[in-house]
């Protein structure tokens, strides 16, 4: 269910010409380096495997593959109470340390402005109060802030070129400020004219 709702949704990348930013909107994150949740792996609530949706049974199985398969260009999230910038990922192998001229995904977690920030875990067992980002650094996470309440803003510059903006709480000047390009080539776009965002609201709650 999960590959043929999201072939049938992204019939919009055909009209690239139209719409050649191709953005996705979703409540949870796909991959997160955050203790407190970390990535999700389609269970309607992820810390008992017991809480199964059958709805979004073979998530992991399909729908990372489909991002990369339909050309996504942004992945924006929340849920997860911190602020998580990805470089440009396939998969958790798979990432290029570049924002130029990127072929992959960039997934962006603005969760910061939640009711509590994510920073702290405790063992179960020992009881022991741990850091959400301790023993956990994984090398597709460009940027990562689990201290701060903030948002976050896109600026679409034009066809191929984003601004991606990160403010922290009460403050006028973007903590980071990246710029985003994205290749033009016949396995995107073949010719484009306007600077436009195409939106796909994926309700996976």
């Amino acid at each position: 269910t999960v590959s043929s709702g999201i072939n049938a949704e992204y019939g919009a990348n055909e009209n690239r010409e139209q719409y050649p930013w191709l953005v996705v909107y979703q409540h949870r994150p796909i991959y997160n380096s955050n203790k407190k949740h970390q990535n999700w792996e389609g269970r309607e609530f992820n810390t008992s495997s017991r809480y199964v949706n059958p709805e979004i049974i073979g998530w992991t199985d399909n729908f990372p593959y489909l991002i990369v398969e339909h050309n996504v260009d942004l992945m924006l999230m929340g849920h997860v109470h911190h602020y998580e910038r990805t470089w440009p990922m396939k998969n958790p192998e798979t990432w290029e340390e570049s924002y130029e001229n990127t072929k992959y995904p960039v997934h962006i977690t603005c969760g910061h402005s939640g009711k509590h920030l994510y920073k702290w875990y405790t063992n179960r067992t020992s009881g022991e109060k741990f850091d959400t980002y301790s023993f956990n650094d994984p090398g597709w996470v460009a940027s990562r802030s689990n201290g701060y309440w903030g948002h976050c803003e896109l600026d679409f510059i034009d066809k191929t070129t984003v601004e991606h903006r990160m403010y922290r709480m009460n403050e006028k000047t973007p903590t980071e400020r990246v710029v985003i390009t994205r290749s033009i080539s016949s396995s995107k776009i073949l010719s484009a004219s306007t600077a436009l965002i195409s939106t796909l609201l994926l309700l996976l709650h």
